[in-house]
């Protein structure tokens, strides 16, 4: 696998975003990198190949910690490495299972009416003159990295988590992803922008529904991400 990264940046690195420490730990981790995570929004260099970026969550933190880091003569691939929630759906992913998004879609940008949920793109302000919602991700990196997971699917990028059954419902069924997340499609927005091939890769650390009955495992998931990364 890390044969097939170097084909598509040869000479250039690949940058990791990573929204929390403890993801960031298990990335450094995974690298062999020893010491603790680095501040946010800084550049930190991980050996020859890569760089790390730990932007913080959400949307707004991942969108301007990448933009602010993400280089063209630098880099030629964006990674969003980290934890997600399962949606709901006919054979949802287990907690500690990767899903390797197929597309990256903002998910809750718009308005919720009493018809239904209207984007962004359909209200004609979609993020970027080029696409709608969705950051289909690079086919070359999906290639380089399809066999770390488990699920192929699109992720959903949130702002309001599914905390609710009907919220998760609902939000599976109109993306049709797998999983949630805060921050992959605004990394993917950027990378766009940038003309960049972008990739995100997930664990799962919690199902979503109804808050009181969710089933939550951090640490499963973060050593998801460590062997995931250990594989780059």
């Amino acid at each position: 696998m890390g044969t097939r990264l170097l084909q598509i940046a040869p000479g250039r690195r690949t940058l990791l975003a990573v929204a929390a420490r403890a993801e960031a730990d298990a990335v450094l981790a995974g690298l062999s990198q020893a010491g603790d995570a680095p501040p946010a929004w800084t550049l930190t260099p991980i050996g020859e190949r890569f760089d790390l970026v730990l932007t913080g969550v959400g949307k707004a933190n991942a969108a301007g910690a990448v933009a602010s880091t993400l280089d063209h003569a630098r880099h030629a691939a964006v990674i969003n490495l980290g934890v997600a929630g399962s949606l709901p759906g006919a054979s949802p992913p287990p907690i500690g299972g990767l899903v390797l998004a197929t597309a990256s879609v903002l998910a809750d940008d718009g308005i919720a009416t009493p018809g239904g949920f209207i984007t962004q793109a359909q209200l004609g302000f979609p993020p970027s003159e080029l696409t709608g919602m969705e950051f289909p991700a690079d086919p070359s990196l999906l290639s380089a990295l399809g066999a770390l997971g488990s699920v192929l699917s699109p992720i959903a990028t949130v702002s309001t988590c599914s905390g609710t059954d009907a919220l998760a419902a609902d939000l599976a069924r109109r993306t049709g992803a797998a999983a949630e997340a805060m921050e992959g499609a605004a990394v993917a927005l950027v990378a766009h922008r940038l003309r960049i091939p972008f990739a995100e890769l997930r664990a799962i650390s919690n199902t979503t529904g109804n808050r009181g009955t969710q089933h939550w495992d951090l640490p499963t998931a973060c050593r998801a991400i460590e062997a995931a990364a250990r594989c780059l």
